[in-house]
């Protein structure tokens, strides 16, 4: 976009930090080869769009955003004269095809000094070839560096992770597959009680209302209640007590498998009247395969229902097939984060969630939140050493929803307080931490999510408070981003 042409006037440009330092030669070429604009309120220029020209703000009030998916996402707004954006790399090497890295925007009239980016680019190549050089090797040598932490931090997270995962998948995947080895068994003595019935004295009749008990079975164990302890023995003892006056060897063996199913006496004494003395222990055994059957049916859905449970649960954590800004209740999000580090948590640590159920969903980007809660349980959990409480509480906090984590630690020192969120600080062991997370963490609660991030901490209780606004950008703030 082009602003309306003024002036250019060298003495105003010797008021700039940027150019404080330039004699008057200088200053001239400066004037000569660029020019002044004024800008109504509204773009100046898109990301995407090439980048043709360097900006000097000389007064008014700039606003710059990001594209990340498919919405605006500030990073910078300020009426500080002298800020400057644009075409900043166009002194690099190979730059003739860059492109606008960001978008920026006005919200008042503002002017700006404005150089062409090839001028620019060869401003930087005669005035200073030696920082030009060494600019360039910081540039390259930064976006290096940051692709390697960003990998060896996501790397670390990812094994932490997979280890919680795979721990907590092994329970209900064992469990189903030695109920699938029970039940096998089971259905194979069923085959050969049906032949050992078949091949009995039962009439047809007989046959046909132990089929329906069989069916009415079946459905009884699908509703079974659970029993107290003590209800369950007393039961036991009265299903074992009938089983042996019956003359039913085994009583207790079996009397635990049907009070599991939740049959009673009645029950037994249904099946008695549809067979005679004779052929009562046979059909209860067949009964008691059927029993058998249906418990272990009842476990292996279970088991396959938790490991579906858990898959869920690591999709949402990852959050690989949501779009990445989305309106999202952070309930779901702490849960999902909370089964994924189950493992890493440990049975020393109790975990209280305080939720506020009542708390709207808010507009984010959740998998980077989950990133942010995975931190700082990760935090507490190695604070406490393994014992300790970790307490989650939500709760609303004028216009911003809060998510605090808080544990019974050692806390962090008053003189450490204000350098934990600094890139590579870490009071962990060597090796055990990078340093990043709380930096990570910062970055995507305030300069993503336009939100804070704060510690309060004595001995015993520490408390991470962050802070998200729980209403998403009107259309013009979406585009300006913060300070």
């Amino acid at each position: 976009m082009s602003g309306r042409p003024t002036r250019c006037d060298e003495e105003e440009l010797r008021t700039l930090f940027l150019f404080e330092e330039l004699d008057d030669e200088q200053l001239a070429r400066l004037c000569r080869e660029g020019r002044v604009e004024e800008f109504g309120p509204g773009p100046v220029y898109r990301e995407g769009d090439p980048a043709t020209c360097f900006y000097v703000l000389l007064e008014g009030r700039v606003v710059m955003s990001r594209r990340v998916g498919g919405d605006d996402v500030e990073t910078i707004r300020t009426s500080h004269r002298g800020a400057y954006a644009g075409a900043m790399q166009a002194y690099l090497s190979g730059a003739e095809d860059q492109r606008y890295r960001g978008s920026l925007r006005v919200t008042e009239p503002s002017r700006f000094f404005v150089l062409p980016a090839e001028t620019f680019a060869s401003i930087m190549r005669d005035w200073f070839p030696m920082a030009v050089h060494l600019l360039e090797g910081m540039f390259f040598g930064t976006q290096n560096s940051q692709r390697t932490i960003d990998q060896r931090e996501r790397l670390l997270a990812l094994g932490s992770l997979s280890a919680g995962l795979t721990h907590e998948l092994n329970n209900p995947a064992a469990a189903a597959v030695r109920a699938t080895s029970s039940l096998r068994e089971r259905v194979a003595g069923m085959r050969h009680k049906l032949g050992v019935i078949a091949a009995g004295p039962y009439t047809r009749r007989t046959l046909e209302t132990l089929v329906a008990i069989q069916e009415r079975t079946a459905e009884q164990v699908s509703k079974a209640e659970p029993l107290s302890a003590l209800e369950a023995a007393d039961r036991e003892d009265e299903l074992a007590d009938w089983l042996d006056e019956r003359g039913i060897a085994g009583g207790w063996d079996l009397a635990p498998t049907f009070v599991q199913a939740g049959l009673d006496t009645d029950w037994l004494d249904r099946v008695a009247e549809a067979v005679d003395e004779q052929t009562l222990e046979g059909a209860v055994r067949w009964l008691e395969y059927t029993v058998e059957t249906e418990l272990l049916m009842n476990e292996i859905e279970d088991s396959t229902a938790r490991i579906s449970h858990l898959v869920d649960t690591a999709r949402q954590y990852s959050q690989l097939d949501r779009a990445p800004f989305q309106v999202t209740d952070v309930h779901d999000l702490l849960d999902s984060t909370l089964v994924m580090l189950s493992k890493k948590i440990g049975a020393g640590i109790r975990v209280v969630k305080e939720y506020d159920r009542t708390l709207p969903r808010v507009p984010a980007y959740p998998g980077e939140l989950n990133q942010v809660w995975t931190n700082l349980v990760d935090n507490a959990v190695s604070a406490m050493g393994g014992e300790g409480k970790l307490t989650v509480r939500t709760a609303r906090d004028g216009d911003h929803l809060l998510v605090e984590f808080g544990d019974t630690g050692t806390g962090v020192d008053s003189e450490i307080r204000d350098r934990i969120f600094v890139p590579f600080f870490t009071t962990k062991p060597v090796g055990e931490g990078t340093g990043l997370g709380l930096d990570i963490s910062w970055r995507i609660v305030v300069n993503k999510h336009h939100g804070s991030l704060q510690v309060e901490s004595v001995p015993g209780d520490t408390r991470f408070q962050v802070r998200l606004p729980m209403t998403a950008p009107t259309a013009e703030e979406a585009s300006e981003p913060a300070d």
